[in-house]
């Protein structure tokens, strides 16, 4: 077995299965095939749900740049003159001018089912038939990062659903692990990286949330932490309705390589030590930074108490020789490595990540590097 690979890539996804294709008739590619979700089938196979972010081939048409978008059922492109855009991200561009920041998306994402063998060795099925595109009117720049946790006997799938309207994380709920139905939003704001324990505290629903804003307030000078955004807990009775908790969760540390920000990755799990997530940390550097994997490790009866955390030392960084083959396809200007889902496989762990926004890593961790 292989202890670091990449699974799937921007070659392996035919697009001419896209759902893009009722409405978009200009050439596209797939900008990325990367941070997947990852959960165990029934059948002991493995499924990864792969998020697609599928760009225009030629994104500037004259005097315009061109712009993805879901619209009831279909899909069209919105015109932005190009001298009243910034450009300088590849992931997307700003709108000049705005009484607030404004962006429009370099792509549009959809979420693409891809079954792996148990051992997350080989790619068994790609399943086109049951792919996730928008449907709703707060979804029609795409559906992004899926997280799932199996809890009980079912699968809890949470997305980041992009719009116009709000910025929101959606939950899809399936029966069989495979087939999942949109439930509807259930966070109204903000909030890239929610993520349910896998597994039921006290009888209720628990998840790591990660809300944003544009404003945050200085911590005292004499404090070990940066202000920005950080990892909060909240509860729920049904996984619907949820409470955000006071207990402090993970904040950015100043003396981290993460100070720059820090935000979810896998769905917590429970261990014989309590519950192990992995999660990112930003070191600040040109427009996207350098994203790493660190650890936490919560406690079993009460995840607010955080038992052990390594924020110095990262898991995973991201690895040029596993994209070395596919490195004309890399358009960040930094590394990133985006953990997204973990499987205990017995003596070690299974991670799932995003490579270089690019690609799906699979990484086997040794049990005692959590200790």
């Amino acid at each position: 077995m292989s202890d670091d690979q990449l699974i799937f890539r921007p070659d392996d996804v035919d697009l001419s299965r896209s759902p893009l294709r009722r409405g978009i008739a200009e050439p596209t590619y797939v900008l990325g095939a990367f941070n997947p979700g990852m959960t165990r089938l029934p059948s002991g196979n493995l499924l990864l749900m792969v998020r697609i972010a599928e760009a225009l081939s030629q994104p500037v048409e004259g005097e315009h740049v061109r712009a993805i978008r879901w619209d009831q059922g279909r899909y069209v492109l919105d015109r932005y003159r190009v001298d009243q855009v910034d450009m300088a991200d590849p992931r997307q561009f700003a709108l000049k001018g705005a009484a607030h920041r404004m962006l429009a998306l370099t792509s549009l994402s959809w979420l693409l089912p891809v079954e792996l063998s148990p051992d997350g060795e080989t790619v068994l099925a790609v399943h086109y038939d049951k792919a996730i595109e928008p449907a709703a009117t707060w979804q029609d720049y795409g559906v992004e990062d899926p997280r799932i946790s199996r809890i009980g006997d079912r699968w809890y799938m949470t997305t980041c659903s992009v719009s116009a309207e709000r910025h929101s994380t959606t939950l899809h709920i399936s029966e069989n692990g495979m087939d999942y139905t949109l439930v509807g939003i259930i966070l109204d704001h903000q909030n890239k990286d929610m993520l349910f324990f896998e597994g039921l505290v006290s009888g209720r629903f628990m998840a790591l949330t990660r809300p944003l804003g544009e404003v945050y307030f200085a911590y005292p000078e004499d404090s070990p932490y940066v202000g920005g955004p950080s990892i909060n807990f909240a509860t729920s009775p049904d996984g619907l309705h949820w409470k955000p908790l006071e207990a402090p969760g993970i904040r950015a540390r100043k003396a981290s390589t993460s100070a720059m920000k820090v935000g979810g990755g896998t769905p917590p799990i429970l261990t014989k030590d309590g519950w192990l997530t992995l999660y990112h940390g930003v070191e600040r550097r040109d427009a996207v930074g350098i994203y790493r994997s660190f650890w936490a490790l919560f406690d079993a009866e009460d995840p607010t108490r955080i038992l052990r955390l390594e924020d110095d030392h990262p898991v995973l960084e991201a690895d040029p020789e596993l994209t070395a083959p596919i490195a004309h396809q890399i358009y960040l200007p930094t590394p990133v490595v985006f953990s997204t889902g973990i499987v205990d496989m017995g003596d070690h762990y299974l991670v799932a990540s995003g490579e270089a926004d690019l690609a799906c890593r699979m990484t086997r961790l040794p049990k005692d590097r959590f200790r």
